[in-house]
């Protein structure tokens, strides 16, 4: 079986979700763990989320494992972005290119909140202990060319929330394909299923607690033990489906445009859309779109630039700044800052 075969049969397994999975109603709010579903990268956000079928740097472990396999150099990429209602996400993603062999990469996702007061009927104002929520991702990937212009990238990895001293946790699988054409001056398409995996259930101490057999008799036993029963949830399936091509490009200037298709699980379909402008692959302009056609989407618009570097370190270094903002609507603006250094 030559490798045109094998990645016609994985495209055709990454399109199959985009039938089975198709929905008339909207399902937002039915999952565990959204967390998966933020966008990572300056670049990408900038690009409204078109990145599926660039997927150039190493947020390529996030948005199409596959990307990683064209990447030469190994690469470090570090991302703080100050989310909404008082949340922060971090990111971090490490690239190493084996030769023949393939490229291996590791991710770490995180979510995290300030503490806050418990509070009960009795104590609204507090009960002077505190809580907090997190969730966090890692990942493991490898990617390998099976063409000189046909890639594959898997990606397994661990997922876990917490809340007080409840924690869910899951095992999650990403299936990424990528595939370079001569058409347009380098028509790339791009294909992702993420977060195929187990269903999540909270566990912890506090689902333990004590009932009255009978409150209406005196004498009766409130020291009766007994476990909430609570259900378990999906995890934010999700297929994306993208083209990207260069109209210009030379020794100065390169313009690139960027169109993903996406199909949630937990939500209707939309499309994003980005555009980049690169001066000697130095200076980078972006803007973007995201979540177009979705039904009462918050916000959409995005736009960010970079600046990079050969020369901060040494000949063979480059040194990456990349800022991006997203207009979140009613939930306000989410700035993203990422940084990453490619030797």
């Amino acid at each position: 079986m030559n490798a045109h075969r094998i990645g016609f049969l994985v495209l055709l397994a990454l399109l199959t979700p985009g039938v089975v999975f198709g929905q008339s109603v909207s399902k937002a709010g039915t999952v565990a763990a959204p967390f998966l579903e933020i966008p990572v990268g300056a670049p990408a956000i900038a690009m409204g989320g078109a990145f599926v079928s660039l997927a150039n740097d190493a947020s390529a472990l996030y948005w199409n494992s596959a990307g990683a396999a064209f990447q030469e150099h190994t690469q470090l990429l570090v991302s703080h972005m100050e989310w909404i209602a008082d949340t922060r996400f971090d990111y971090a993603a490490l690239v190493v290119p084996l030769g023949d062999a393939g490229t291996i990469g590791v991710t770490f996702t995180a979510l995290g909140m300030g503490d806050m007061k418990v509070r009960t009927v009795e104590q609204p104002e507090g009960t002077g202990e505190y809580f907090s929520a997190s969730d966090i991702a890692a990942g493991l990937s490898y990617s390998r060319r099976l063409s000189e212009r046909f890639t594959v990238g898997f990606t397994a990895k661990y997922i876990q929330q917490t809340i007080w001293h409840e924690t869910a946790t899951a095992v999650a699988f990403d299936l990424g394909t990528m595939f370079r054409t001569d058409l347009l001056g380098g028509l790339v398409i791009g294909a992702a299923l993420s977060n195929f995996g187990t269903d999540m259930e909270l566990e912890g101490r506090d689902m333990r607690t004590f009932i009255r057999v009978d409150p209406t008799k005196l004498g009766s036993n409130d020291q009766i033990p007994y476990t909430l029963d609570v259900q378990s949830w999906d995890l934010p399936l999700l297929f994306q489906l993208g083209v990207s091509f260069s109209p210009v490009r030379d020794d100065e200037y390169r313009w690139t445009v960027a169109v993903d298709a996406i199909h949630q699980a937990d939500n209707y379909e939309s499309v994003n859309l980005g555009t980049e402008f690169a001066f000697q692959e130095f200076l980078f302009l972006r803007a973007g779109y995201h979540s177009l056609f979705l039904e009462e989407s918050e916000g959409g618009l995005s736009a960010g630039l970079g600046v990079a570097s050969s020369a901060l370190f040494s000949a063979s270094t480059v040194f990456q700044v990349d800022y991006a903002y997203r207009d979140m609507g009613r939930l306000n603006a989410v700035h993203n800052l990422s940084l990453s250094v490619r030797f």
